[in-house]
């Protein structure tokens, strides 16, 4: 799918750039640890599949690492493979993939609790779930002005609807997943940029899907909370 970009929208598409590729770095950083030699992953909400392509290539990556996509329109000629997805089930088997990534895709769906229960069923061992969260001063305005930025010139809607931590917890706690740790603050974009749209606004929860305890490699703990050093939002 292709959108005509006016004027105002290449500039904020340029202006998007470097904070867009922050975000790809930090990203990549906190997801790769995660992530195992000959694991197959699914990105969904993939868009061209730049994370994809980033994760895989990355100078931490596990060998054999496979990343794939699941998109509602297909664009042609992504780097990776990407399934076309229009709602309702997906299109495979449960357990069919060791790692399935949310990033920042959840606040963009309106049947968000059914995609989220789609992507727990396919996930074998690790659910990630990178998104917005309501928390801190003025809060709201702060998260749907970065969250139009972003998207409006590619065209992609905004539904503005970002959950508290205590409401994420309750979903993850409704959906049979446990966290194996939770990122509450973070430093995602350029320094300028973070002191306003980042800090306590993003978060990043490393999920296990209902009935996968003990497939990391050691028996399910406390979860680990993280915060990063970052101004106060």
């Amino acid at each position: 799918m292709s959108t005509k970009l006016g004027p105002i929208g290449r500039l904020m598409k340029m202006i998007h750039g470097p904070i867009y590729e922050a975000r790809l770095r930090e990203l990549v950083r906190r997801i790769t640890p995660h992530l195992r030699e000959g694991d197959r992953a699914l990105d969904v909400g993939c868009g061209v599949g730049t994370l994809g392509v980033a994760l895989m290539e990355g100078e931490q990556a596990p060998t054999g690492l496979i990343v794939e996509g699941l998109e509602r329109h297909r664009r042609g000629g992504e780097p990776i493979t990407v399934h076309s997805y229009q709602g309702g089930v997906m299109p495979f088997e449960d357990d069919a993939y060791d790692v399935v990534i949310l990033a920042d895709v959840l606040h963009h769906a309106p049947e968000h609790d059914q995609l989220l229960a789609e992507c727990a069923r396919v996930a074998k061992r690790l659910l990630i779930i990178k998104d917005h969260q309501r928390a801190g001063l003025l809060a709201w305005p702060r998260i749907a002005l970065i969250d139009w930025a972003a998207n409006a010139p590619y065209g992609v809607s905004c539904l503005f609807r970002y959950h508290t931590p205590s409401e994420w917890s309750e979903i993850e706690r409704r959906h049979g997943l446990e966290p194996i740790e939770r990122i509450e603050r973070m430093r995602l974009y350029p320094f300028g940029w973070n002191l306003l749209f980042a800090g306590r606004l993003q978060r990043l929860c490393i999920l296990e899907p209902h009935g996968a305890a003990g497939q990391n490699g050691a028996a399910t703990g406390p979860v680990s909370e993280r915060n990063e050093a970052a101004a106060s939002t």
